[in-house]
């Protein structure tokens, strides 16, 4: 049985995108990230030791969100 929540049920209702989707999708659209995410992929840590990282597609994307907006790590 798959019952629908109450956060899917208003948004499947929601009839215009919101800024930050409209600004995601953009960010999508001009940025490669998986040619991108290749090559930094190798220089990422692999969590072998101590804690284990964030996926290197997240950090990208919140190192790129930091550079368009001049934004300090914990403004992130």
């Amino acid at each position: 049985m798959d019952q629908m929540t109450f956060s899917e049920a208003e948004y499947q209702n929601k009839k215009r995108k919101t800024r930050r989707e409209i600004f995601l999708e953009r960010m999508d659209k001009l940025i490669p990230w998986k040619r991108m995410e290749k090559k930094i992929a190798r220089y990422y840590p692999k969590g072998e030791n101590g804690r284990p990282p964030y996926p290197l597609s997240t950090m990208l994307r919140v190192h790129c969100m930091q550079l368009f907006y001049n934004l300090s790590d914990p403004a992130m």
